[in-house]
């Protein structure tokens, strides 16, 4: 098994959003390992294209970026825990900030390493309400940050909830808050230069959230952000996943397979056996709930229950053998099973099933 990584679709979809968002900057967000993809080969595709930032959610997944070579500025999406201070300043990363605790262990941490002023972004809960600081504290976290001479007050920032319900007017609601404590922030001298808003959705559908900076996730992926934008937007899915048939055997009618005995054959065939499974990522119901792989070309049930190393295939009575590849995610010959396809038979959403993809599948990032 392992996962194919175009990074031509990645440098394709980086090009597309800077279109879009022009004359806007696009930021590239490869938290997750790159939503399952590999942040480190995903990052330099970004930045190859032109993104201008790398966003990551964890400090630690900055300092992999750093130790991979890559210089680029990065912004940690979420305010560092203090103890991790001292490593965001050492590798140069940008904080997003939300309270006066949080910009007092970075001043801190820039002071006791005697490095030039930490450049910080404050975020600003609009709506959201997961983090950020309310619109009324925007400016007086900023002169906090503006007193600290450890500290460079460089971006403003806020999330969108439901940019990716183009109908839904409360991503309005949310911009009408932010544009006002940008203005409070203008009147009192402290408005910074970089001002950003936009998620893949805001992107695509909406030209008044784009300011200075979009902070594109999924869609750097080849992802539509929902379906609803499905063909709206020039996308290329960047990762497929793939097996080898591994052992083909018969069974006759009215045999069943896999655990629980779910899957009943209702005339003699052949099954297929695949060395993937639920520890690599495959949702266990997606059998139960209509799920499919490619194997020739040809899309074949998965039968039964999907198991922690292996899966069923029923291919009925066409020549597959073992050593035959078989796509999971992704395009063989005319057809293409999607992210998007899973999420929907299991009822999520395709960014859960790309970061679940587990680390024994190796990435395989090729132009």
């Amino acid at each position: 098994m392992w996962a194919d990584i175009d990074l031509r679709a990645v440098r394709a979809n980086i090009e597309a959003l800077m279109e879009a968002a022009a004359p806007a900057a696009v930021m590239a967000v490869v938290k997750a390992d790159g939503y399952g993809h590999g942040a480190v080969d995903v990052g330099r595709a970004a930045l190859d294209a032109g993104a201008s930032w790398l966003g990551v959610a964890l400090v630690e997944e900055g300092l992999e970026l750093r130790e991979a070579g890559i210089c680029a500025p990065i912004l940690v999406l979420s305010e560092p825990p203090a103890e991790a201070a001292s490593v965001a300043v050492a590798a140069s990363l940008t904080p997003v900030v939300y309270t006066e605790h949080g910009i007092e262990a970075l001043a801190r941490a820039v002071a006791e390493a005697g490095r030039d002023p930490l450049p910080v972004h404050i975020k600003i809960d609009t709506g959201m309400h997961r983090v950020g600081c309310a619109p009324a504290r925007a400016v007086s976290l900023a002169q906090v940050v503006h007193n600290h001479s450890e500290l460079t007050l460089e971006g403003v920032c806020t999330h969108f909830a439901v940019a990716d319900e183009p109908g839904n007017p409360y991503t309005s609601e949310q911009l009408h808050r932010f544009r006002a404590a940008l203005t409070e922030l203008e009147h009192a001298g402290l408005r910074p230069p970089i001002v950003h808003a936009a998620n893949s959705a805001a992107t695509v559908a909406r030209t008044d959230a784009r300011f200075d900076l979009v902070r594109a996730g999924i869609a750097v992926y080849g992802i539509p952000p929902a379906p609803v934008f499905d063909g709206r937007f020039p996308l290329r899915p960047a990762l497929s996943l793939r097996a080898q048939v591994s052992h083909v055997f018969e069974l006759a009618a009215g045999a069943s397979v896999s655990y629980g005995l779910r899957y009943r054959l209702t005339r003699s065939g052949r099954i297929a056996v695949v060395p993937i499974g639920y520890a690599d990522g495959v949702p266990r119901v997606l059998g139960a709930r209509g799920g499919q792989v490619l194997i020739g070309g040809v899309r074949h049930p998965i039968a039964g229950t999907i198991t922690m190393d292996q899966l069923c295939v029923d291919v009925r009575d066409h020549a597959v053998e073992p050593g035959d590849e078989v796509v999971l995610l992704g395009r063989q010959g005319d057809e293409e099973i999607t992210a998007g396809e899973w999420a929907a038979r299991v009822d999520t959403i395709p960014y859960e099933i790309v970061c679940g993809i587990g680390p024994r599948v190796p990435r395989r990032a090729w132009d």
